[in-house]
């Protein structure tokens, strides 16, 4: 075999980046747009509360545009060398990001509603009922074309495994340490795409909750984003229709600190999601590890080390390092894990052992 079919590239972006990268722009200027609109016609006709409704879209489009950007400079820096294990993660890194600014927004919405609470204002329901019925279908529109289908239709059936093809493997058999036997090293390289073949694996039930392959959560940071915007505007008709009929101005800043604990909920799940994904953590491909531990310990052979991390939406990398007394090339491990969905980087390590 030669080298050239030996060599990789290490491309861990989401299936559907360039359809989500898209997406995102198109929510930014649609959110750009109905910025301007309300804030040009707050000043114009005087009223503050297009002013601030125009503002705080402001915010949410910043945030967007780190979502943006980071697709932007993931897929232009993907086959970059520098990034190890590439930019799949980049987005993860953008989505935590993002998640902190909805936090921050759902303090400053907190703190708002509070002093509105302490020093009620005297509120013009009509135009106040407008203002958040306009944007709470700007945000119905821009959240429809932020769902991500993949992560919750695309993978959601444990059995249901994607089909992958190799690049090849090597084995280093001269490599050794101490008085240990000789030890064999492997590395193969699966890319799960949309398009790929599927197959059905009895072995192959890892679809729970806590292994989400193809989860896009830089995505999922902008789509939280809309929905908060539309989730203040529901509460916000509900307590301007309420307080327009029976006059309780309490009922509007009281809702505003219900939907600020909702959106800072929301963005605990996400920080604590991509944090989880930045530093490795197992939490993340717990399901996979004991899919690789059933597909490859038996009796004479013993998985002695492992490692599974995310790397990208859909994309996982895995160190395995095996002992047995009946010593296969690494080839033979892999082939094992060959249909394990969402395994796009894998390097075995062989340790014979006395029997």
């Amino acid at each position: 075999m030669s080298t050239e079919n030996l060599v990789h590239e290490h491309v861990f972006l989401g299936a559907d980046h360039k359809r989500n990268e898209r997406r995102v722009w198109l929510v930014i200027a649609l959110t750009a747009t109905m910025m301007v609109a309300e804030i040009a016609a707050g000043n114009l006709y005087g009223s503050m509360a297009l002013v601030a409704d125009g503002w705080h879209m402001s915010t949410h489009a910043g945030a967007m545009l780190i979502t943006a950007l980071a697709y932007l400079y993931a897929r232009r820096q993907a086959r970059n060398p520098r990034f190890t294990f590439g930019t799949g993660k980049l987005g993860d890194l953008a989505g935590f990001a993002s998640a902190i600014v909805l936090a921050l927004i759902a303090l400053l919405i907190g703190w708002e509603s509070l002093l509105r609470l302490a020093n009620p204002v005297q509120i013009s329901f009509s135009q106040a009922i407008a203002v958040a019925v306009v944007g709470l279908a700007v945000n119905l529109v821009s959240a429809f074309l932020l769902k991500d289908d993949h992560q919750h239709h695309g993978h959601s059936h444990g059995g249901h495994s994607h089909g992958s093809h190799s690049h090849g493997a090597h084995s280093h058999d001269t490599h050794s340490h101490g008085a240990e036997a000789p030890h064999a090293h492997g590395h193969d390289h699966h890319d799960h795409h949309d398009h790929a073949g599927h197959s059905h694996d009895a072995h192959s039930h890892h679809g729970h909750a806590a292994h989400k392959p193809g989860a896009d959560n830089n995505l999922r940071s902008a789509y939280l984003h809309v929905m908060a915007d539309a989730l203040t505007s529901v509460l916000a008709i509900l307590a301007l229709l309420a307080g327009s009929i029976y006059g309780w101005l309490w009922l509007d800043p009281a809702m505003g600190i219900v939907g600020a604990l909702v959106i800072a909920h929301w963005s605990y799940g996400l920080i604590r999601q991509t944090g989880l994904i930045l530093i490795d953590a197992t939490d993340t491909v717990t399901g996979l590890q004991s899919e690789i531990r059933e597909r490859i310990e038996t009796p004479q052979e013993k998985i002695t080390d492992l490692h599974v991390w995310q790397v990208g939406p859909g994309h996982n990398a895995a160190i395995v390092a095996i002992a047995t007394a009946n010593p296969h090339p690494p080839a033979f491990y892999k082939e094992k894990l060959a249909k394990l969905s969402g395994l796009s980087h894998l390097t075995v390590e062989v340790t014979p052992v006395a029997a």
